[in-house]
């Protein structure tokens, strides 16, 4: 990373419609509907798993110790961040965005039904199966979202990823107290079965509205020649014959410990994205100011993984801290763990206007770097907060839950940084052909940081929670402050 700036080019065409239009547009509710039915799925599934990972087997659980089942929520939420990368480039070179959505919907709807089969098999083999069909929905649904509204300059195309942020949030909203009420108070299970109907209803509406969809009339933007894909089919056929036969090894030895996949998933997540930005740095047909532009994304793609490692905590040490020292007693009611959960996409519903209307006001005032900045300051705070309460939890006292919610409030203003700013700018970088593969890029950074943030998540158990959380927070703000001082522009 050099120190002279840097200046990511940025469509020039205006846009006069203001960005509330969208919502009265065909594709925006047929592609609001699907990421909100997913986020349903996914919010609904984040909330249970690590508090069935930690139950035991006696109630229906995995009997996970604490740093066991945060690993394990890492994982996942590495997993599904990894796939986005060979999802990106099915949906550049085989699939087109169309397809590869509606594939990616379908694998996710298959896992969560796997999901409600009381065996541990079918649990792990739904996360397989989300986790893939995640990476193939979550970064071609962005570039489909890009191409719908063409022309759109740097500020306008921030507000529009702010307000989709926005929409989405209400079935996310939601997802936990469905499931959360089903699997902590009936059935673990029960609570799975809701994120998939959930998914299976965000498949049919997506059928019922691709007609409006650009990209379901074409298909992907760089194909691969006939002969390659030829030869890309033959091997999908043998990969997917070996892992069949790989699974049905692995359940019939009775499964292998999770250390070793944790530790294998860790390693992808290192090497990809060194690989990814060297064959996109060599591809054909890119001219100097785009290789130029790729090599300052860096600026990006370093702190959005110290953010998603914080955010990773998230499903894991927040679940931990609200069951274990948090005061749930409302009127004779207890509340949930699970419940808390919804505190994040409700705090995104209110925060959202408000962000799109900050980043249509600072334009391009602010370079990328210095908006990192703030966002890993927003994180950073959510942890000290957390940790100040982890603090005042001593000898089993529970503390009032406006510590959890002050860091989940804290934790979305940082993501309305990162999520947004982030998209946006991975849109704006990206080379003709080459897009769903940045979105896969962008991804990869998320992977990288949920891996390191789950195998951290083993000292939950030799740290105090309070020390971990402290941690945290002392990295990002440290880094924060060193962001705020670049010159680079993206």
């Amino acid at each position: 990373m050099t120190g002279r700036p840097v200046t990511v080019r940025a469509s020039d065409a205006p846009t006069a419609a203001p960005v509330w239009s969208l919502l009265r547009e065909r594709w925006f509710s047929t592609l609001f509907l699907t990421d909100m039915w997913e986020r349903f799925s996914f919010y609904g599934m984040q909330a249970l798993l690590f508090l069935y990972a930690t139950a035991p087997e006696a109630e229906g659980g995995l009997g996970l110790s604490d740093g066991s089942a945060g690993a394990l929520f890492g994982l996942y939420i590495s997993a599904s961040f990894l796939a986005a990368m060979p999802g990106g480039w099915l949906g550049d070179r085989v699939l087109g965005t169309h397809r590869a959505m509606l594939t990616g919907a379908l694998l996710i709807a298959a896992g969560h039904l796997c999901m409600t089969v009381p065996a541990h098999a079918g649990f792990y083999g739904g996360l397989c199966l989300v986790a893939g069909g995640t990476g193939l929905l979550k970064p071609n649904l962005p570039v489909m979202f890009d191409q719908m509204n063409p022309g759109a300059d740097s500020a306008r195309r921030r507000a529009a990823f702010s307000l989709f942020y926005m929409s989405i949030q209400v079935s996310a909203l939601v997802g936990p107290l469905v499931t959360g009420i089903l699997g902590e108070r009936v059935n673990w299970h029960l609570g799975f079965g809701a994120a998939a109907a959930g998914m299976l209803l965000g498949v049919l509406q997506y059928v019922a509205g691709a007609s409006s969809l650009s990209g379901a009339r074409t298909g992907p933007s760089r194909p691969l020649p006939p002969a390659a894909l030829r030869r890309f089919v033959r091997g999908a056929w043998a990969a997917a014959a070996a892992a069949v036969l790989v699974a049905a090894g692995v359940v019939a030895a009775g499964g292998i410990p999770l250390r070793p996949v944790l530790a294998l998933c860790g390693l992808a997540s290192l090497v990809l994205p060194v690989v990814v930005f060297r064959r996109l740095l060599r591809a054909e047909g890119l001219d100097g100011a785009a290789r130029e532009r790729l090599r300052a994304y860096r600026a990006v793609f370093v702190p959005s993984v110290l953010f998603w490692a914080m955010y990773g905590q998230i499903g894991s040490v927040f679940s931990l801290f609200a069951r274990e020292h948090t005061d749930r007693e409302l009127a004779g009611f207890t509340v949930p763990a699970s419940w808390f959960q919804s505190a994040h996409p409700l705090f995104l519903l209110l925060l959202a206007p408000l962000s799109a209307w900050l980043w249509l006001r600072i334009g391009d005032r602010a370079g990328t770097a210095r908006k990192f900045s703030v966002g890993l300051l927003c994180a950073a705070g959510g942890f000290l907060v957390l940790a100040a309460g982890a603090g005042l939890a001593v000898d089993g006292r529970p503390v009032s839950p406006l510590w959890l919610l002050g860091a989940f409030l804290c934790m979305t203003c940082g993501e309305l940084v990162f999520g947004p700013v982030g998209l946006s700018t991975t849109a704006e970088v990206a080379p003709d052909g080459h897009r769903s593969r940045m979105m896969g890029l962008f991804y990869l950074g998320a992977a990288l940081g949920a891996g390191v943030g789950g195998q951290l998540s083993h000292l939950v158990g030799v740290l105090p929670l309070w020390a971990y959380l402290a941690g945290f927070t002392v990295t990002a703000a440290t880094t924060a402050l060193v962001l705020s001082r670049r010159t680079v522009r993206v």
